[in-house]
């Protein structure tokens, strides 16, 4: 029987257990961890059971559009006014925010990494936070960071949140346990977790690892959502019922803690003697939730032709200019490649988007060596890429049977702002410096001859 000081109690589950969730994306949720613990009937009762306090979470403007407007009721142990004290400035100094024009001597170009060494002493998963790169400008709320994280301790008495926008969590080695307000999520490489701006929110490892390693997209813009289908119709890439959001639970702790908050690109900290994570009951749509992967249902050629990336959208946050994306997920997952008479791989080509690229699993078609997992790279707008000089060889040389890319998970964070080197990114130890050199052997063909020179 655990004491008080270091009871977790509520829906959910301790190590080993199956936690629960509600599906859909977007909807209109309620739970309760404690029977009768949701008001019914009105949001803000004068007395709530048990001796809680109502509390409104709001993610957009009061009067936003009701499609586009955010909320959840919370019913708490406290008020979040005493989940903070007197604030004392803190220090991330890998962790940076947009707008960040770092000073190093990298030149332009495309890059690619290796995966993060692993930490050299114990760190936690705020700690292991690596920002690669930054674009558009936080206080205006525009804009987005690519980070990478690796660790190998736990968030036990530390808590966060994240002000200036919301966090996308991407695991690639190791399963992580992400305790929120609003309840918990146990997320394991090929899933991923949103954690809405503002939002408290611990992490802490599950299973045995050396390392807990992955990637974190910061959005600072207007939040995620599925891309519209267009003539893809109702049905196919991510389908809202697989998204999970998770049931009400709390952690009743009464020992000294501390909550880190992230505003306007500084970090702070604040100590309290309990645990911020003490929302029994909850109604609304602003909640996190994660996402599988594998449950992508991909489009794709059946004739010939390569169609357009933007058919693999996971999810998608809005610039406010029409077909203009602040940022895009996309992610290519195992799928049946069937075009005849085609280039099946992705093409040559320029962008004014700028991609950020990480490889959870396997290999990625388009380039099989030097693209590892936990690896990244950087194509940002208008610097040319596409497949490397070995997989154009294999592609226009290849039976065009029905061939299944099996056993590959690779994401892109895809925003329409040029991104900014960080000087850690710039300085990294698996930067490869030969990235570069995979195009060198694509050689001139061109001989006058319709035929050309395929010798």
């Amino acid at each position: 029987m655990l004491d008080k000081a270091q009871k977790q109690t509520g829906a959910g589950s301790t190590a080993g257990q199956m936690l629960d969730y509600m599906p859909g994306f977007g909807n209109d949720f309620e739970t309760e961890s404690l029977p009768g613990a949701l008001p019914q009937g009105q949001n803000s009762p004068q007395k709530c059971a048990y001796g809680l306090y109502a509390e409104q979470l709001s993610g957009s403007p009061f009067t936003a559009p009701r499609g586009t407007n955010e909320r959840s009721w919370l019913y708490r142990i406290r008020p979040s006014v005493r989940h903070t004290g007197r604030f004392q400035k803190i220090d991330y100094p890998h962790w940076k925010t947009a707008p960040h024009v770092a000073d190093h001597s990298l030149a332009l170009g495309q890059l690619r990494w290796g995966p993060l060494p692993e930490p050299s002493e114990n760190l936690n998963f705020l700690e292991g936070i690596r920002t690669m790169t930054t674009a558009g400008d936080a206080l205006t709320q525009g804009g987005m960071a690519a980070h990478a994280y690796a660790f190998n301790a736990d968030m036990v008495d530390d808590y966060f949140f994240n002000a200036d926008g919301e966090l996308v969590i991407v695991p690639e080695c190791g399963a992580i346990q992400v305790f929120t307000e609003l309840g918990k999520m146990d997320v394991e490489p090929s899933e991923i977790c949103l954690v809405p701006r503002g939002t408290m929110f611990k992490v802490t490892r599950l299973g045995e690892e050396k390392v807990w390693r992955g990637y974190l997209c910061e959005n600072y813009g207007a939040k995620f959502t599925l891309p519209d289908r267009g003539p893809i119709g109702a049905n196919c890439l991510a389908n809202p019922r697989d998204f999970k959001t998770p049931v009400a639970a709390y952690e009743e702790k009464e020992t000294p803690c501390r909550v880190h908050v992230k505003w306007c690109g500084q970090f702070h900290v604040t100590e309290i003697g309990h645990s911020p994570l003490d929302v029994v009951a909850w109604h609304g749509n602003y909640a996190p939730y994660k996402y599988d992967l594998r449950t992508f249902s991909p489009v794709g050629a059946i004739l010939f032709d390569h169609p357009d990336p933007s058919i693999f959208t996971v999810l998608t946050a809005p610039s406010g200019e029409e077909g203009t994306a602040n940022i895009d997920f996309v992610i290519f997952p195992p799928r049946w490649l069937v075009a005849e008479h085609s280039f099946r791989p992705p093409w040559y080509h320029r962008n004014i988007m700028s991609e950020f690229m990480g490889l959870i699993y396997g290999r990625y078609d388009a380039k099989e060596e030097g693209f590892v997992p936990g690896g990244m790279s950087l194509h940002n707008m208008m610097l040319a890429h596409g497949p490397d000089a070995t997989g154009y060889e294999k592609a226009t040389n290849s039976e065009l049977k029905p061939v299944k890319l099996d056993h590959t998970m690779a994401f892109m964070f895809e925003t329409r702002f040029p991104q900014q080197l960080t000087r850690f990114a710039a300085e990294l130890e698996t930067l490869q410096d030969n990235y570069i050199d995979c195009w060198t052997d694509l050689k001139k063909r061109f001989n006058g001859t319709p035929e050309g020179d395929w010798s």
